[in-house]
């Protein structure tokens, strides 16, 4: 098997694990700080033996590159709790194709803080996911479909991927630290973060839950986090940028399949536009004659 074939299956691998991830935290049965402390916690005793196995323990981190790290470890934090509360009140689907909004997010940080220049395809893009959002705002799903607090959900998966955009720019400062201790430090911290407001009097009394909530830390973490990193290691950008879209389409299955959620037209076509319009912005798809712009890889959720 060659390189490009093995980083293919473990990038496709990785992206259909986390399009579960939404069916773990709903069947988990337990509050979302408590969900995201238990995957921070199993992710962090997971990573810490993958880094001992790998030797990446013997690195020595600077503070400044400890304090990145946490300061990213924070808005990803905030960005699960985001998430995974918007489940339960717009639905998986919607709340990942929202989610999902997250590249428009770094070119507007690129713009202000960084000063690239908005190209004339960009802000098209910009207006379809716009378009997209309008469509699945002004949708009225059917009572009982999904939680009763449908644009707070909304509003929710936008913060979600607002948190998941500061992290990708914090993390670019970490360029040359192995992504896996990254990943250590981030898990470590929102371990150290959700500790005091995480239920830890009532702890759950099923092993289902239990297993649900292992299943997130040590495969939707430890194990998602191994796939797609060695798959950055073998495949060109715009494949990765391919593939990662497999995440959005895996979580919109398994809405439909494991919890009968119908989406209607209007949210049909506005999660369709938002995707494409993350699609082109993440590949470098151009709509206007010139010069194509370089395809930029879709960071991890």
């Amino acid at each position: 098997m060659n390189e490009t074939v093995r980083g293919t299956v473990e990038m496709s691998a990785a992206m259909a694990i986390l399009g579960t991830i939404g069916w773990f935290v709903v069947l988990s049965g337990q509050p979302i700080m408590d969900v995201v402390f238990w995957r921070c916690a199993f992710g962090a005793l997971t990573l810490l033996i993958i880094c001992a196995a790998l030797g990446l323990l013997r690195n020595r981190l600077s503070l400044r590159i400890i304090g990145i790290a946490a300061l990213g470890g924070v808005a990803i934090v905030v960005n699960w709790l985001l998430l995974f509360s918007a489940f339960s009140r717009a639905s998986i689907s919607i709340a990942t194709a929202v989610y999902n909004t997250q590249p428009f997010m770094l070119v507007g940080f690129g713009a202000l803080f960084f000063a690239e220049r908005l190209t004339l395809t960009k802000l098209t893009w910009l207006a379809i996911a716009f378009a997209g959002m309008v469509l699945i705002v002004q949708s009225a799903p059917d009572a009982g479909d999904v939680g009763t607090d449908y644009f707070t959900g909304i509003v929710m998966a936008l913060g979600a991927a607002f948190f998941w955009a500061v992290a990708a720019i914090v993390t670019k400062k970490l360029k040359g630290t192995p992504p896996h201790l990254i990943a250590l430090i981030q898990v470590c911290v929102g371990v150290v973060m959700l500790a005091p407001f995480a239920d830890l009097a009532e702890l759950p009394a099923d092993a289902w839950s239990w297993t649900m909530l292992a299943t997130l830390g040590i495969v939707h973490t430890g194990l998602m986090y191994i796939l797609m990193y060695g798959a950055i290691q073998k495949l060109p950008t715009h494949l990765q940028g391919s593939l990662s879209f497999i995440y959005p389409v895996v979580a919109i299955l398994v809405d439909v399949l494991a919890f009968g959620h119908r989406l209607h037209l209007s949210q049909i076509v506005g999660a369709t536009a938002i995707l494409i319009a993350a699609a082109g912005m993440n590949l470098g798809w151009t709509l206007w004659k010139g010069k194509p712009p370089v395809a930029s890889p879709h960071p991890i959720k």
